[in-house]
């Protein structure tokens, strides 16, 4: 296993003496965030965040993630406590369920399905259907689609099953997002192209064959394995909840979002 130690805490000049690790790096280095893509895929934009190649595989440089990592963390749970909206992107396989409980668990908005096209272009259009499903819901708790036949309700139960599966996820979305995060910005480039066209900052994990400068708050790291997902978002998870805690505890109630540096 590589060990990444900044350089800073290395001394050639006393040989035998042992160097402090870095818990998060080795944790990091552990989930395999470090992999990135082959040599082939790499993206010129990446190259700041490059630590080297082994075996024709691009590696990324984790003194380098985690300093992104801890800056893009400050600034959603500066938007949380700002109680502010963050719309959470994971529609590749890998990353749904994660993106969902981040969702379920904080209260934000998300997609983990697929993206739909014109959400914050269009943002009207799609809060139509949210209440065009939760109207759907409501008769049939209270009972109301029992006035339709039998054929009927079956096909209102199965638009309910396919509206909520598309967009139940963004019920709280009810102004545009402050900030969009991305897991993925090659598998979900509509919706960085839709965030960057409103001017919502987008905080994205950038793997070595993504283009970098499409993200305000890019976190280098890898962006296919679940390991590398699972710690990443953890602390994603952990920021927007400490967020929210200040929110409820602050008396500032004045929503201002925090510009990328």
């Amino acid at each position: 296993m590589l060990v990444f130690m900044s350089t800073q805490t290395i001394n050639q000049d006393i040989p035998g003496i042992a160097q402090p690790i870095d818990k998060d790096i080795e944790e990091m280095a552990k989930a395999g965030v470090h992999l990135g893509h082959s040599k082939a895929k790499f993206h010129p934009s990446m190259a700041p965040y490059l630590f080297g190649i082994r075996n024709s595989i691009s590696l990324i440089d984790l003194l380098k993630t985690k300093e992104r990592l801890a800056l893009a963390c400050d600034f959603l749970k500066r938007i949380a406590a700002k109680k502010g909206l963050i719309l959470l992107v994971g529609t590749r396989p890998a990353a749904r369920k994660l993106i969902q409980e981040i969702g379920e668990k904080t209260g934000m908005p998300y997609f983990t399905e697929r993206w739909i096209g014109g959400t914050l272009t269009n943002y009207k259009v799609v809060s139509k259907r949210v209440e065009y499903l939760e109207r759907l819901e409501h008769e049939q708790k209270t009972g109301e689609l029992e006035k339709y036949t039998k054929k009927e309700r079956l096909k209102k139960g199965e638009e309910i099953e396919r509206l909520s599966r598309f967009f139940g996820g963004v019920r709280t979305l009810k102004r545009m997002p402050d900030a969009v995060f991305v897991v993925d910005i090659t598998f979900d480039p509509i919706a960085v192209r839709e965030a960057k066209r409103m001017k919502i900052p987008v905080v994205a994990f950038v793997d070595t064959n993504s283009d970098a400068r499409l993200v305000d708050w890019p976190i280098p790291a890898n962006d296919d394995a679940l390991p590398s997902l699972k710690y990443l978002c953890g602390e994603i998870l952990e920021s927007i909840e400490e967020g929210i805690r200040e929110a409820r505890i602050s008396p500032e109630e004045e929503r201002q979002t925090p510009q990328a540096p």
